[in-house]
């Protein structure tokens, strides 16, 4: 993975919504707290306002937040300061 990938907030949010999105348990989770439909996050996401909800999603489960950044190969800091960018 190449430095840009993980200082680009948009980027490491859709991977994390990506790894997020495979895990069964946390997609249903995220999806029915968040109320988005299945149909609106496939046009929705790229969309800076979803990408931050889902990492505040994450951000409120540490272990959620641990195993996401594991999955995705980078420090649960670099999800929370890519939400903080987000939300600019």
């Amino acid at each position: 993975m190449s430095a840009a990938a993980t200082n680009d907030p948009s980027a490491l949010a859709l991977r994390a919504l990506a790894a997020t999105l495979a895990d069964q348990r946390l997609a249903t989770r995220f999806l029915s707290l968040s109320g988005i439909h299945p149909p609106d996050l496939r046009h929705r996401a790229a969309d800076p306002d979803v990408l931050a909800a889902l990492l505040k999603f994450l951000e409120a489960h540490e272990p959620d937040l641990v195993a996401i950044a594991e999955e995705v190969g980078v420090k649960p800091e670099a999800l929370v300061a890519a939400r903080r960018e987000l939300e600019r």
